[in-house]
């Protein structure tokens, strides 16, 4: 159930768009996963590389990995950013959320940053 509350806040936006590139990130490295037990079976029948890849239709697995990975570091990076300003607006210290996230106090200032940049 969600409120208006909840949509206007950009750090509940930022994390309802993290699980959505999740599942479709899920989706897409199963399939993913099939397609390379059908090239290491290929590979296991002797076929040269060459003649693996050169068959394999697209997106290679390998490409499929990297559309992947980057919409992970983009979702998890905005929602890396809204949730150290939600915690920020709520009077919890830069040395307390860069202990909570793990990275330095400097990394928090510049999520912060990046977040105030990227409004305006």
């Amino acid at each position: 159930m969600t409120s208006d509350t909840d949509e206007q806040d950009p750090a509940v936006r930022a994390l309802r768009e993290l699980m959505t590139v999740l599942d479709t990130c899920m989706v897409e490295l199963g399939g993913a996963r099939e397609r390379a037990e059908k090239l290491l079976e290929e590979r296991l029948t002797g076929r040269a590389w060459l003649d693996i890849v050169t068959a394999e239709s697209r997106p290679l697995v390998v490409e499929q990995i990297s559309t992947v990975m980057a919409a992970l570091a983009s979702a998890g990076g905005a929602w890396r950013r809204e949730q150290a300003h939600a915690l920020a607006a709520e009077q919890v210290s830069i040395n307390r959320i860069a202990a909570m996230f793990g990275v330095t106090r400097q990394r928090i200032s510049a999520l912060l940053r990046e977040r105030a940049r990227a409004r305006s």
